[in-house]
């Protein structure tokens, strides 16, 4: 695996480094040797946040984590990436070269697949959708404190999804035709 190690408001040091081949490197099963992990490491204010983007042939594998300490976040997001990877396998089809995947890997024994359990859902709600514009959808995502909200859009009459995004702006999701 190649890396690509950035920083910013951050000076990378070796340590840090080191860290990064040690925790991504294990990684390093899952892919082929071309395979390129895409790892910055950044600074804001007190907030230590590493960003890993991994591309594979027809997906992307990515997670961030944030802590107070770069060593801390560069573990934790080794851990989220590896969750990814295992989930994001069982849903490949086995056409490996495709992939992007060591197929070592992709031959996993039945017992590790059984391992990987659904996420299961715990509770559904059901509402009505509300005709609004994306304006008055925002106000009542605000309103109910929530980090999305789903909506019936009155200019297209279509099911639209307003998120909140980083620096306070928002997101609106709309169906493809």
């Amino acid at each position: 695996m190649k890396y690509i190690i950035s920083g910013r408001n951050i000076d990378v040091t070796d340590g840090l480094k080191e860290m990064i081949y040690e925790k991504i490197g294990k990684l390093e099963k899952f892919f082929h040797d071309d395979t390129t992990a895409n790892v910055t490491l950044s600074v804001e204010k007190s907030r230590q946040k590493v960003e890993v983007t991994i591309p594979v042939k027809g997906s992307i594998i990515r997670a961030e984590q944030t802590s107070d300490d770069m060593y801390v976040s560069i573990d934790l997001v080794e851990e989220i990436i590896e969750r990814q990877i295992r989930k994001y396998r069982t849903k490949l089809k086995k056409s490996v070269s495709a992939s992007g995947f060591n197929p070592v890997f992709m031959e996993a024994e039945a017992e590790e697949k059984e391992a990987v359990q659904r996420m299961p859902v715990v509770k559904t709600k059901r509402f009505a959708i509300k005709p609004m514009d994306v304006e008055e959808a925002c106000v009542q995502m605000e309103l109910l404190n929530h980090n999305f909200f789903v909506f019936r859009n009155s200019e297209t009459d279509e099911v639209n999804v307003v998120y909140k995004r980083k620096g306070d702006t928002y997101g609106l999701i709309e169906p493809e035709e």
